[in-house]
């Protein structure tokens, strides 16, 4: 099996770096272009349309290895969780190409989105049925009529979350990878077959395409890959809640550290601006740290190296959820994660540029303790 996931890489990965300039003269051929306005950072007229290239890699990859898993390997669970993502993933790029040329309504890619999810839930019976809740018993069954809607609602979440991100070259295609990457690393621990070949084949993609995608960049993925990536994402990490790949509730909202984060501020920035939550801004991560001056790539690299972060947690996390400790460990990690989330939010301005309450309260008391120093 190694030899195969290794060959598998290395299919995705040649046909990512072989479909993609072929893509990127279809996106100019059919008019799948991003043109440069107040909002983007980018000043010359760009092909989109890109995730097709990734997801022609992964769909080659994964069909040309699957007649040569050794019999009894997979199960049948296994074979429609891989025939799960293949069909949604394949919506979800239709709406994602449609988007990158006609430029579609929120609404109706949300309605695409809800599809595909349907596709995983109802076609394939792919579904959160099982949680490990911190301070609770080792496995927790979820009634039908609330995994259903959690499937769903984590599915759509985590695949926006991914396309809100994809806002500088590289950026949305490199935490996809550090987030596929990670995932792979606890599936090999765990030596679930179906999301070590499904993860390693996707980040063959991934870095094939970012050979063309990274800064300066030469194709953009567009929705078709922001969106597929998510989609992938979101059933792969979820597939954990199920199987053994991932074996606490925190882990995957971990994996997928920086897009969430980045999305949950959005929102709140959004709300408290009385902005509809959908409506396009310049206030996320990327942005703000480039009015802190760093450059595009620099910028890039930061995100991926908290992405990374995020990442070792939700490894550390997993392998300790069978120790004694493991409660308390995962209490530990969302304290300290959250402490240094709003610290990191308060001072880029990522919801507030103005109002820095934790700040404002660890600089008070730091010189009231300097006060009463002086004064003994």
């Amino acid at each position: 099996m190694g030899i195969l996931y290794g060959i598998s890489f290395a299919i995705a990965l040649v046909l990512a770096l072989v479909m993609t300039p072929l893509v990127k003269r279809f996106a100019f051929a059919v008019g799948a272009i991003d043109k440069p306005n107040y909002r983007k950072v980018h000043t010359r007229i760009m092909p989109r349309l890109g995730g097709l290239a990734i997801y022609v890699a992964f769909v080659g990859a994964v069909l040309i290895a699957l007649p040569f898993i050794p019999e009894g390997t997979l199960r049948g669970y296994d074979y429609n969780m891989i025939r799960a993502i293949l069909v949604g993933g394949t919506i979800i790029v239709l709406v994602g190409g449609l988007d990158d040329r006609f430029e579609l309504s929120a609404k109706v890619k949300l309605i695409g989105q809800i599809a595909a999810a349907c596709v995983v839930v109802f076609g394939f019976g792919v579904k959160i049925d099982l949680l490990n809740i911190p301070f609770g018993d080792a496995m927790q069954p979820v009634a039908s009529w609330l995994s259903i809607p959690l499937t769903i609602l984590w599915i759509v979440g985590v695949t926006n979350a991914i396309n809100l991100i994809d806002g500088l070259d590289g950026l949305a295609a490199g935490v996809s990878g550090i987030a596929i990457a990670t995932i792979l690393v606890m599936a090999a621990i765990m030596g679930f077959v179906p999301v070590i070949l499904l993860s390693t084949i996707l980040l063959g993609g991934i870095i094939g395409f970012l050979y063309y995608n990274f800064h300066p960049a030469k194709i953009f993925m567009g929705d078709s890959g922001a969106l597929f990536l998510g989609f992938c994402l979101a059933t792969l990490s979820m597939l954990g809640f199920k199987q053994v790949a991932i074996v606490s509730f925190v882990t995957p909202l971990l994996i997928i550290g920086v897009p969430l984060s980045d999305t949950f501020f959005a929102i709140v920035r959004r709300w408290r601006s009385k902005k509809p939550i959908f409506a396009p801004d310049k206030g996320h991560l990327h942005h703000c740290l480039q009015e802190l001056g760093f450059g595009h790539r620099r910028t890039v690299l930061i995100i991926w190296a908290i992405a990374a972060f995020f990442g070792g947690c939700a490894i550390v996390q997993s392998t300790l959820t069978s120790s004694h400790a493991a409660n308390w460990v995962t209490f530990v990690v969302i304290c300290v994660l959250m402490f240094f989330l709003q610290i990191g939010a308060e001072l880029i301005g990522i919801v507030d540029k103005s109002k820095r309450p934790v700040l404002d309260l660890l600089f008070r008391n730091r010189l009231k303790a300097q006060a009463d120093t002086r004064s003994k």
